[in-house]
């Protein structure tokens, strides 16, 4: 009996998505490209998440409805497709650095760098990279909106959630690594998980490497253990929050960024204490 690679079997869903997508979008669907892991490397069958993205030739009334449902009747199909995440814009909003459907911009910059065509035209050249600054407005937005809450930061200091959730866990720990390493370069660039990695334990000053090393041996497939996942947690998480807060507000002052922003983002750092 032979067994199939999972890599292999996610991009055989994401060619699956993209022909239901097709469906739905019918002629103005111009190509449908893997990104992430798929694309340049080092998908994990246990956290990483298949993630296609559409290029229309425009975006009418209806279309987010029409994603929205065929993406919820291919999630229902399996467990592996509820792993499924789609981005999707028009090609003249992606040629203006712009946004009209659902495609932030980390997203827009990783179709740019390393998308790779499942059906349609090789637009990728056409995509226009944003800019550094709007990269890092873009993850301290997130940030603020999604990790900064009150029941996040309550989980950040006292784990549950992290103790058995492997996807929860390794999203934890490289979130603020795979930005911290993105925010090097002047121009951004979409950093994958293994460049972060090498380049944040290469770091002289960086905090709790031991903690970001089983996020990495997690991601490749060892078990979640509480008993070791727990101490790590308790020496390391917020440690490596606030790190990767110091520098975001750091960056954020140096552009003239939000004045709001910033507060949020100092207030978070007080919060986890």
């Amino acid at each position: 009996m032979t067994t199939t690679e999972p890599a292999t079997e996610a991009r055989a869903i994401a060619a699956e998505a993209a022909e239901s997508y097709r469906e739905a979008l019918g002629s103005r669907l111009i190509g449908a490209y893997v990104l992430g892991s798929l694309s340049y490397g080092g998908y994990s069958a246990a956290v990483s998440d298949i993630d296609l993205a559409l290029v229309l030739t425009d975006v009418q009334e209806g279309d987010h409805a029409a994603v929205a449902a065929a993406t919820e009747a291919l999630q229902e199909r399996s467990p592996l497709h509820r792993k499924l995440s789609v981005f999707w814009a028009s090609l003249p909003a992606l040629r203006a650095g712009e946004d009209d459907g659902r495609f932030p911009a980390l997203d827009r910059l990783q179709l740019a760098e390393h998308g790779r065509v499942l059906l349609g035209e090789d637009v990728t050249a056409e995509i226009v990279r944003p800019a550094a600054e709007e990269l890092l407005l873009e993850s301290a937005r997130f940030a603020v909106a999604i990790l900064a809450t009150d029941e996040v930061t309550a989980e950040f200091r006292t784990p549950r959630r992290l103790l058995a959730d492997k996807v929860w866990f390794t999203k934890a720990v490289f979130f603020p690594v795979r930005f911290l390493y993105s925010g090097t370069t002047t121009t951004g660039r979409a950093a994958t998980n293994d460049e972060a990695l090498e380049w944040y334990l290469a770091q002289p000053e960086a905090p709790s490497k031991s903690l970001v090393r089983l996020g990495a041996r997690v991601r490749e497939g060892q078990p979640l253990d509480a008993d070791e996942a727990g101490p790590e947690l308790a020496a390391g998480l917020v440690p490596l929050y606030r790190y990767y807060i110091e520098a975001e507000v750091r960056r954020l002052r140096d552009v003239g960024g939000p004045g709001d922003l910033v507060a949020a983002l100092t207030d978070w750092s007080e919060r986890l204490g």
